[in-house]
C-alpha cells in the first residue's frame, strides 16, 4: 500500500490536473471520482477503477476490500482537503477510465424511453437531469451538442453517481435525430412553437422527449425533425421553468402512462 502526503507528489499534481482541465481528461482518458457512494455506483455501473485514495480515518471501511486489484493510496488530510470539494464523502476518493460514450454502445429495450438534452450548459442542471434520469429508470440518456464535459466533478456531484447508473451518449443533434429514427423512436421535442400540451400526447411506444436550455429553448433541427412539439402549459407568469423540473413532469408522464414499467 502507498503512503502520500505532500501535494507537490507528481501523482497529486496530476490528478489536480485530471480535476482541472478537459483537456487532460480527454488525454489520458481519466477522471476523479469524490465520495464513497459515488465510487460504488461507478463499479456498479461498469466503469474501472484504477486507483483508490483514502484517509487514515477509514482505512478498515469496507470499501478497500471491494477493490482487490487496484492501487490504494493512504492520503494525508491536508492532501484530501485539497482535492475534495465536500466535507461529506467519507474520506475517499478514486481515479477511473472514462468511457467512450458512443451511439453505437447504447443498448435499449424493445419499447425504450430516452431523455435527449440539447447544449445544456450549466453543470449542475445536466446534474439534476441525470437524477430524474434514474428515478424515471429510463433507457438512455443522450447528450445532444454538449456544452460542458460529462466527466467535469461538479456533474458528478450534482448527479450524485447518476452519471454512472444511467446509460448515456454523447453526439451531435444531427447524429442523435439519425440514431432515433433509424430504431423508430418517435420524437417529442418540448417546445413553444407549434406545440400541444404534453398530457394530451401518446407515450407508450418507443419514445425520445427531447429538452433544451431554459434561455433559447430547441434549437431548429429538433422542432422540424419531431414527430410532435410538445409544451407544458405554465399558468403564472413566466414562460419557461427549470430543464430538470421540466425533464422530470414530461419522463413522469411517459412513465404513468406505461403503468410505471
Amino acid at each position: 500500500m502507498k503512503e502520500i502526503t505532500s501535494i507537490q507528489n507528481p501523482l497529486i499534481k496530476n490528478i489536480f490536473k485530471l480535476q482541472e482541465k478537459v483537456r487532460e481528461r480527454k488525454k489520458q482518458g481519466l477522471f476523479l471520482i469524490e465520495g464513497k457512494r459515488e465510487i460504488e455506483l461507478a463499479k456498479k455501473g461498469g466503469y474501472e477503477i484504477t486507483s483508490l485514495l483514502f484517509l487514515s480515518t477509514v482505512k478498515n471501511d469496507n470499501l478497500l476490500s471491494e477493490f482487490q486489484d487496484v492501487e490504494k493510496i493512504l492520503i494525508s488530510q491536508e492532501i484530501y482537503d485539497k482535492l475534495a470539494y465536500r466535507n461529506t464523502t467519507e474520506g475517499f476518493l478514486a481515479i477511473a477510465k472514462t468511457k467512450s460514450l458512443s451511439l453505437s454502445d447504447i443498448k435499449l429495450s424493445k419499447n425504450p424511453l430516452i431523455l435527449v438534452a440539447e447544449s445544456i450548459e450549466k453543470p449542475g442542471n445536466i446534474g439534476a437531469i441525470l437524477r430524474t434520469a434514474d428515478a424515471a429508470n429510463i433507457d438512455a440518456v443522450l447528450i445532444a451538442d454538449a456544452k460542458s464535459d460529462l466527466y467535469n466533478s461538479n456533474i458528478i456531484r450534482s448527479s450524485v453517481g447518476c452519471v454512472f447508473t444511467n446509460q448515456i451518449a454523447i453526439g451531435t443533434s444531427e447524429e442523435i435525430i439519425a440514431f432515433l429514427k433509424e430504431k423508430n423512436i418517435q420524437i417529442f421535442a418540448a417546445t413553444l412553437q407549434n406545440s400541444n400540451a404534453y398530457h394530451l400526447e401518446n407515450y407508450t411506444k418507443p419514445t425520445a422527449i427531447v429538452v433544451g436550455t431554459e434561455d433559447t429553448g430547441l434549437t431548429k433541427i429538433w422542432r422540424k425533425n419531431a414527430t410532435q412539439n410538445i409544451n407544458i402549459p405554465m399558468q403564472g407568469m413566466i414562460d419557461s421553468m427549470n430543464v430538470s423540473v421540466a425533464a422530470a413532469i414530461l419522463l413522469f408522464e411517459a412513465k404513468r402512462q406505461r403503468n410505471f414499467n
